[in-house]
């Protein structure tokens, strides 16, 4: 074969080679459809894969979690989450693209970092907590797929999965007071902000930025919930799962425009402020 024929083959073979790697070893592993180096235990509800060493084999709590999950989003997964346990840092930063403590991913697989099993170890953080919120974003990208997954809204996706796994108030999350307290001094993020180039342009005066926004959105989770009922929230979520044209299915589902509601629940944080008014 002539040399003009063999480098665009060889290219080929170069890319593809690259792509396995990085599917079996590197940034791509949490879509591998091959997951080499952990043991795999599959279990009534989720498949766990854990590496070697792991200190926590605990493996029936992390499987109880699935029925709550399911019951408060009133959906059933489509097929077991897979959740990987890794015992090496150095692993796991090679083989994922977030540093979070755990993270979901848009094919539904959670990866679980070995500090954040041994946090919890240690009692500073709650595994069930922390898993049934990243078990709530897999439930979802489930059943919206990947390319509708990466296109569900952010906000929308972090407030129910704050609000479900009753993560105000817990560990680093501002509680529903102190959120609507830290809302009242001026601090607000706007939902279509969340996750853009704008979202830096805010300025936010709060402990912690990324914990405040997060309660902020399950804060906003809670009032339509209060307002309108759970069953409205659960048309609303599911709608997006295969539209993500929010205001257009907010309006349709709710009857208000979306920017009016975000507007009117302000305007309810800062009533709650006057003398005699409760927040429950």
């Amino acid at each position: 074969m002539p040399l003009k024929e063999k480098i665009p083959l060889l290219t080929a073979i170069v890319i593809l080679g690259l792509f396995v790697y990085l599917f079996l070893f590197g940034k791509l592993f949490p879509y591998s459809p091959v997951i080499l180096g952990f043991d795999k235990t599959e279990l009534a509800h989720t498949v766990i894969y854990s590496q070697k060493d792991l200190s926590f084999h605990d493996f029936a709590s992390i499987d109880s979690l699935i029925p709550p999950v399911e019951k408060f989003h009133e959906l059933k997964f489509p097929r077991k989450p897979e959740i990987v346990l890794f015992a090496d840092s150095l692993s796991y930063l090679r083989h994922s693209p977030s540093q979070a403590r755990f993270c979901a991913f848009y094919n539904g697989r959670v990866l679980v970092t070995p500090w954040a099993l041994r946090e919890s170890l240690e009692g500073k953080i709650s595994l069930k907590i922390y898993l049934t919120h990243e078990l709530s974003h897999a439930l979802l990208h489930q059943h919206s797929g990947i390319l509708h997954a990466m296109r569900y809204p952010e906000w929308l996706l972090e407030g129910i999965a704050v609000y479900s796994a009753h993560q105000m108030g817990t560990s680093i999350y501002p509680s529903k007071e102190e959120t609507y307290a830290a809302i009242r001094r001026g601090n607000f993020m706007s939902p279509d902000f969340f996750k853009t180039k704008k979202e830096d342009q805010v300025k936010l005066d709060v402990p912690l930025r990324i914990a405040f926004m997060y309660s902020e959105f399950a804060c906003i989770v809670d009032d339509l919930i209060a307002t309108y009922g759970k069953e409205k929230l659960l048309v609303f979520m599911k709608s997006l799962l295969k539209d993500s044209d929010l205001r257009r299915i907010f309006q349709k589902v709710y009857g208000q425009e979306f920017d009016q509601f975000i507007e009117h629940f302000k305007e309810h944080v800062l009533e709650i402020n006057q003398p005699n008014y409760s927040i429950e």
